[in-house]
């Protein structure tokens, strides 16, 4: 039986947003196991890498599964609002230059090239290049309700589809970078992301397993930030745990480290949004 999805809600704040399923007691409670997951379970059969969705309890995989139970979903229908909302001096929105249903794939996609750019963009990078070219508006700060809700939105059309990063050549040395910071050593612990995500993955942390750092379900919703975050957020979080220094958030490292994380992700299931302990 197909579930239709749920009506997008009047131009609302996330609060509100919040404060509405709560005064419904949560909506009954369907589970709707969506294409995407059947894709993440079945991979275990085909491919030893793992999700940290495949990490998770079957609470966390449940809440996931279950877009009436996902809190990330209520960035996706904020975002779906601002998709439509005209802002900046030349007042458009994003839906008067691009179709949403154009989005499908792209965030499977980036970090890439811009036209006419010398170096990598995410997929933060493109929606405040858009806001700041084409609507001559004042860009989204980093990790934003508003960047983080349209972030959401657009990786969300790519939900099922594989990791299939760029193969454009000049990626290549940004590539390169991204795989030397993964095995460098940093910090006052003197560890990398390899020992932790290679060396020691499936092991257990605080009572928590250590993933082998896909970045499959980017924006995600993390339990213990109570909110959705970016690829970014999780790394500047890793490296002040490793009490090393965070790169500033414009930091081209950040990139770096996502283009590789992504190769190496190449061909997992992408799940956007995500939701981890």
């Amino acid at each position: 039986m197909k579930v239709s999805p749920p009506k997008s809600p009047s131009p609302l704040t996330l609060p509100d947003l919040l404060g509405r399923r709560l005064a419904l007691g949560l909506l009954p409670v369907v589970f709707v196991v969506s294409l995407a997951v059947a894709q993440v379970g079945a991979q275990a059969d085909a491919d030893k890498r793992r999700s940290g969705y495949q990490d998770m309890g079957a609470a966390l995989q449940k809440m996931q599964d279950d877009d009436t139970a996902n809190p990330g979903m209520l960035f996706v229908q904020l975002g779906r609002q601002l998709w439509s909302k005209p802002a900046g001096a030349a007042n458009k929105s994003c839906a008067d230059c691009h179709a949403l249903a154009d989005m499908k794939g792209v965030a499977a996609r980036y970090p890439a090239m811009p036209k006419d750019g010398d170096k990598p963009i995410d997929l933060e990078g493109r929606i405040r290049l858009c806001r700041t070219a084409h609507q001559q508006a004042e860009p989204l700060a980093p990790e934003s309700q508003d960047l983080l809700a349209l972030m959401a939105l657009v990786a969300n059309q790519s939900r099922g589809m594989t990791i299939a990063p760029s193969d454009d050549p000049r990626l290549a040395p940004f590539r390169e970078l991204g795989a030397a910071i993964y095995r460098r050593r940093q910090g006052q612990l003197n560890l990398s992301c390899a020992i932790c995500h290679d060396d020691n993955a499936g092991k257990k942390l605080a009572g928590v397993t250590i993933p082998e750092a896909h970045p499959t379900g980017y924006p995600l919703y993390r339990l213990e930030w109570q909110a959705l975050g970016s690829l970014k957020r999780r790394l500047r979080n890793c490296l002040i745990g490793i009490r090393a220094e965070a790169y500033p958030s414009d930091a081209a490292e950040y990139v770096a480290l996502e283009l590789y994380l992504m190769d190496r992700a190449k061909g997992m299931v992408f799940e956007s949004p995500g939701v981890r302990p």
